[in-house]
């Protein structure tokens, strides 16, 4: 049997009085003036604009308008007459707005980002840190084919306006610009290119050089001895002899130790290989006076929980302010070893070995530190000439 669609001149008044005919579930009412303008009645009194047409394959196509309440006649049949227009060019509108709702919000491809993440990185809690706290509230909701370069310059400049570091800023945009780049690579709807990379990097200067004296090396170590942390004297002295990372020496293992060689195997470095550290007399002694525990694996472990520390930043930083060295951050120890071995005649290349720096450019930093070592010695070699003159 044919079913017959009931054709009337569509009109706001007759739109307003339109009910679905009795007994069915819902009546569409079609235009008799724009081919394929509808509007669709339900049993339960819903109303919907909408525009039906036959896309390139022969199949019925629907693309959904509006409901009634939401806009009005006008503007429904405007729409439609668009629509209409589009398909008659070879467009197809229903198909075109199922790829905009295809395309994914930030926070979906945030939390794929962050799932691959977690399958190579050591730390991706920074990541994470990075997403929860300054992304998803900014740009979560938003599809990625509705974030323009032109809006992300503008929000790294207001962070970078509300205080933000330089440094910081340049994190977020690594992070954010890394979430695009994935969405590239996995071909996501709505991501032709990066917005990230059309935004210029800003320049800044994140160097800032402290070396520890022997004098400060003192009144830490006072205040070390004072401290209610039982590791953190330990941590410090190792790391002040070592050059190591914090974390390194944090999830060192007595495995790892040969008192024997005086060595320390470092498994996983920042670079992804595997490094020997030589150890001093002085730092074989502080390993053989570290307290141990049965069944614990780890070189200086929380005495509380027998498992590495996860922060010491509280109590480093009140040794560290008790010391007076309030502007000393726990990886200026680093700094201050190489320091030291440069201050007693080791070479750059030495030093270089001894921090595991693969690339001798990371060790150049502390050249002028070489320099003023050079420096004393051909003061001390004219003085004694000169003296020898007078």
């Amino acid at each position: 049997m044919e079913v017959i669609m009931p054709k009337v001149k569509l009109d706001a008044t007759f739109c307003l009085t339109a009910r679905c005919e009795e007994g069915k579930k819902k009546t569409d009412y079609w235009d008799v003036i724009t081919t394929g303008f509808l509007l669709e009645c339900r049993a339960g009194g819903g109303k919907t604009y909408a525009l039906r047409y036959i896309d390139d394959a022969g199949r019925q196509r629907q693309h959904k308008i509006g409901r009634y309440e939401d806009i009005s006649f006008d503007q429904a049949r405007k729409m439609a007459k668009r629509l209409r227009a589009e398909v008659v060019m070879g467009g197809n509108p229903a198909a075109k707005k199922a790829e905009k709702k295809a395309v994914p919000t930030y926070a979906e491809l945030a939390a794929d980002h962050l799932a691959h993440a977690r399958t190579y990185q050591k730390q991706p809690k920074n990541t994470e840190f990075v997403m929860k706290n300054h992304l998803l509230p900014r740009w979560g909701k938003m599809r990625l084919d509705e974030i323009t370069s032109q809006d992300i310059a503008k929000w790294f400049a207001e962070k970078a306006a509300a205080g933000l570091a330089p440094a910081t800023v340049d994190k977020l945009r690594t992070v954010f610009g890394r979430s695009f780049e994935l969405a590239r690579q996995w071909k996501l709807p709505g991501v032709l290119s990066n917005p990230v990379r059309d935004v210029p990097r800003r320049k800044y200067s994140n160097a800032r050089e402290r070396y520890l004296s022997a004098g400060e090396v003192k009144r830490l170590f006072k205040a070390l001895d004072k401290s209610e942390s039982p590791q953190l004297k330990n941590i410090v002295t190792l790391l002040l002899l070592t050059g190591a990372r914090k974390t390194e020496l944090l999830t060192a293992k007595w495995e790892q130790i040969d008192l024997e060689r005086r060595t320390w195997l470092i498994p996983t470095t920042k670079t992804g290989k595997p490094r020997f550290v030589p150890l001093s007399q002085s730092a074989v002694e502080t390993i053989e006076a570290l307290p141990r525990w049965a069944g614990c694996p780890w070189l200086l472990p929380n005495p509380d929980t027998l498992k590495p520390y996860t922060d010491i930043k509280r109590s480093w930083e009140k040794a560290r302010d008790a010391a007076g060295l309030y502007d000393l951050r726990i990886h200026d120890l680093r700094h201050s070893a190489a320091s030291f071995m440069i201050n007693a005649g080791i070479d750059l290349y030495a030093v270089g070995r001894v921090l595991g720096h693969v690339d001798h450019r990371s060790t150049q930093k502390y050249a002028h530190v070489a320099n003023d070592t050079l420096m004393k010695a051909v003061e001390a070699g004219a003085a004694n000439m000169m003296g020898g003159l007078g």
